[in-house]
């Protein structure tokens, strides 16, 4: 086996083990599950882990190099229409080939898919091409992020009440793992252009405003559209009594995801080659390691969303579902927070993203710091979530005041934590928040006795939110140990100055002595 893919399958299982133990010992300690049930779990955290490994080789093979040459070519165009079409254009193309927005289309019967994917696969376009343009005009994100957050909850206000949580989980469900490494990497590649001082700051801040779209989009179809009701689909858990249904079950969805994820790749490679043919940017050789990047890609993220959605949604559901309904409901609250902590290191996209941050910020801001502050955050999240849930806390009173504190802290931190922290809360929610979390608030609500569309819904946007207040928290810290150590060194420095000081005078009056 190729020692990479290895180490990279290594990281994958390290990082899903502990979010497998924390099922299997709830499963046995608090509410027992069928072993049908069980069994598909584990085979689905097998593949998660293979599929993991697949993905995240062939995201630093192909999708994270065609992300950065794309936005290095747009930088050279002089031309404003041409990098206002290719970035609207590209924003619609990476959004509809994410695999969880068409769950999400499935579960809101009450507007057709196709309209509501079309929608959000628009607003995502629409501030793409705001994303790019702000880094090239090097406008701060805090001003962008202020205004667009106040229109997106002045729309809130006008929209059904039980639209408003479908409406801000889009905002997460869009960036998964296909649009995350490449829109980090086209950040990465237009900000290395620039030479300014602030050029590492503006690598970050496009997941964040391409999440906003999303939202807004939503909620503007949600009041002029003006459905009769937004129903959600509760999930189905299949049986399996032997060895052979488990496989029988992974076998039949397996072509179902090969076949989803190959038409939303054959969409992005063909974009791709229509820019290599017109900007003729990367070379053969180089060509030959994209293409190969891609077969990886693909067979990672098949295997990896066949594991997820056939193994891990039988078991959020009935664990939420039995807890909820049972008289220790409350236990939901830490098993929440133990959960969110570990199982953010199973979102393929938080491994790019951890990857380029330390990358860009040369090694200052670690990948083992930045889990550890992801880990927090969604902790919060899911502790928050579980709360709401179970007292039926509107989400507003939740999200309203988190997004000010949010906002209101990115004119405190460095600017380069700002970008980080609204890009981690795209990236945070991707398909095990769609596929185990998400089920998982769903079946607390449904044995709670509580509504599903305004209840459920929310959790993903929760798990959005958090990172952006803890990412910045991580920010301030970072600027007073920084400050310290300046303060410290320029102290010894003076130390020293006095000192040598002292000996000069001390030598020169003994010489004239």
């Amino acid at each position: 086996m190729n020692k990479i893919l290895y180490e990279k399958i290594m990281e994958a299982f390290s990082s899903v083990l502990p979010i497998t133990i924390i099922v299997l010992v709830a499963s046995v300690v608090l509410t027992p599950m069928p072993s049908g049930t069980i069994l598909m779990f584990l085979f689905g955290a097998f593949l998660l882990i293979l599929g993991m490994g697949f993905f995240t080789m062939g995201a630093d093979m192909a999708m994270m190099p065609m992300g950065e040459g794309i936005g290095i070519q747009l930088t050279k165009s002089s031309k404003v229409l041409i990098i206002i079409v290719v970035s609207f254009v590209m924003g619609i193309v990476i959004t509809i080939a994410e695999p969880d927005l068409q769950v999400l289309a499935l579960q809101v019967p009450s507007i057709p898919s196709k309209v509501l994917i079309l929608t959000v696969a628009t607003g995502v376009g629409f501030f793409l091409v705001i994303a790019v343009l702000r880094s090239l005009l090097k406008i701060r994100l805090s001003y962008l992020l202020v205004f667009f957050y106040i229109i997106t909850f002045g729309l809130a206000f006008f929209a059904l009440d039980t639209f408003i949580p479908v409406a801000f989980d889009s905002g997460g469900v869009t960036t998964g793992p296909i649009a995350v490494p490449f829109i980090l990497a086209m950040g990465a590649g237009i900000a290395s252009i620039r030479s300014d001082k602030d050029s590492k700051d503006d690598s970050f801040g496009m997941v964040a405003l391409c999440s906003v779209g999303p939202i807004m989009a939503v909620l503007l179809l949600g009041i002029f559209y003006k459905p009769q009701s937004a129903e959600v689909e509760t999930h189905h858990i299949v049986e399996a009594a032997t060895s052979r249904d488990v496989f029988t079950h992974f076998a039949v969805e397996l072509p179902v995801f090969l076949k989803e994820v190959s038409v939303a790749l054959a969409v992005i490679v063909f974009f791709f080659i229509i820019l290599q043919l017109v900007s003729r940017r990367f070379k053969k050789h180089q060509l030959g390691r994209i293409a190969v990047g891609f077969s990886y890609t693909l067979v990672g993220l098949v295997i990896f969303l066949t594991g997820v959605n056939v193994g891990f949604i039988p078991v959020g559901h009935l664990l939420g579902l039995q807890l909820a309904a049972s008289s220790f409901k409350w236990i939901l609250v830490p098993l929440g927070t133990l959960v969110g902590y570990f199982i953010v290191a199973a979102e393929p996209a938080v491994h790019v993203l951890n990857k380029q941050v330390e990358e860009i910020s040369s090694g200052t801001i670690t990948q083992k710091i930045m889990n550890r502050g992801l880990a927090i955050g969604m902790a919060s999240a899911l502790t928050i979530t579980m709360i709401r849930i179970l007292l039926s806390i509107p989400i507003m009173y939740i999200l309203i005041p988190g997004y000010i504190i949010a906002i209101t802290l990115t004119f405190f931190v460095p600017r380069i934590f700002t970008g980080i922290a609204f890009d981690s809360g795209g990236v945070c929610s991707g398909p095990m928040s769609t596929t185990f979390l998400l089920p998982l608030a769903m079946g607390t609500s449904e044995g709670a006795g509580r509504d599903l569309m305004i209840d459920a819904f929310g959790i993903v946007a929760m798990v959005a939110m958090t990172p952006l207040i803890v990412i910045q928290l991580m920010g301030l810290i970072y600027q007073k140990k920084q400050k310290s150590s300046e303060e410290i060194s320029r102290d010894e420095l003076l130390a020293m100055v006095h000192k040598d000081t002292k000996v000069i005078v001390v030598y020169d009056y003994e010489e004239r002595a």
